[in-house]
């Protein structure tokens, strides 16, 4: 194969490409990249120009990729993934966790596991800078398999090639019922009483609707007025007695204004471990590792670490998220 120079190439122009390919929006990708439109624009004309090849039809209204444009692109994503590795390795401890850390967080848990995590994290890791975003598991995943995150806190198991997780707790699932519902005064309950047109769910993509199906012996139900779009929208409609749900432990904390409205009912042996997800190729492997370990020993409350013995369990099987 003949030498090809690579002086006209490089790995910030490949980023300019990829942040218009995600976006599909020159102004937005100027802005991710913190450059100016023109800028940006003049830097994709030019990488075009060494390559020989058009990659994205532009119009007034839309960019779309080219099929060539699409090919190279995909190429141009690995080069990225391999340039981060280069710097991830050379950065490499053998210690505690230091510098950026980008973490994702499922959306049923970080806003009732975060503001807990950080003041512990504050004072175990004092080197550590979190940039944290929340989103679906799918997501969220798909984000970290580009490289776009380090670490993913997700409800286990989670599938998927180049992916390693290790369990950190348990969270107990309750049963929370307008306070003027039949089952509201059961003082216990088993899974198959939750079964029923009452059933309250969030919408696709969350895994904790694929959770309470599983342990409601459910199939996926389709009627979009009964579905949440977020875990404060689900508890929302609980108190105002369009009908019950699932919740999360962690969801349960300062929640007394609503006292007399919604009656909370454990359930033995319903719940979900969470567990901290890494790619299997990043370097920092072994310092994820000892995270998890620090994490699996000091569970938020109402939670058990993943290394202490299950609940009581009523023979329901839950489902992978």
């Amino acid at each position: 194969m003949n030498y090809i120079p690579l002086s006209g190439l490089s790995l910030r122009d490949i980023e300019y490409v990829v942040a218009v390919d995600d976006l599909r929006n020159f102004s937005r990708a100027a802005e991710r990249c913190g450059v100016s439109q023109g800028g940006l624009s003049e830097q994709v004309r030019k990488l075009e120009s060494l390559l020989g090849v058009v990659l994205f039809e532009r119009t007034r209204r839309h960019v779309t990729v080219t099929p060539d444009g699409a090919r190279l692109i995909a190429m141009g994503r690995n080069v990225l993934a391999a340039a981060r590795a280069m710097i991830e390795a050379a950065r490499a401890r053998t210690g505690p966790l230091e510098g950026v850390v980008r973490m994702g967080i499922i959306a049923t848990l970080g806003p009732y596991y975060v503001p807990d995590l950080l003041p512990l994290l504050r004072r175990a890791y004092p080197q550590l800078k979190l940039q944290l975003t929340d989103s679906l598991t799918d997501t969220m995943l798909r984000m970290l398999r580009h490289d776009e995150l380090d670490v993913v806190f997700a409800a286990l198991p989670v599938s998927g090639e180049g992916l390693q997780y290790a369990p950190l707790f348990r969270e107990p699932f309750l049963a929370a019922f307008p306070a003027s519902h039949p089952l509201a005064r059961r003082k216990a309950l088993a899974m198959p009483d939750l079964r029923g047109p009452d059933l309250l769910l969030l919408e696709d993509g969350h895994c904790l609707r694929d959770q309470a199906l599983a342990l409601c012996g459910m199939s996926s139900r389709r009627d979009p007025s009964r579905l949440a779009t977020s875990l404060e929208m689900l508890w929302h409609m609980i108190g105002a007695g369009e009908g019950y749900s699932l919740i999360p432990r962690l969801a349960l904390r300062h929640r007394g204004e609503w006292d007399g409205l919604i009656t909370v009912t454990p359930l033995p042996g319903a719940g979900r471990t969470i567990g901290l997800v890494w790619r299997t190729s990043d370097p920092r492997g072994p310092a994820f590792d000892e995270f998890a370990r620090f994490l699996r020993e000091n569970p938020p409350e109402g939670c058990t670490s993943a290394d202490a013995p299950p609940p009581p369990h009523d023979g329901t099987h839950i489902q992978p998220a």
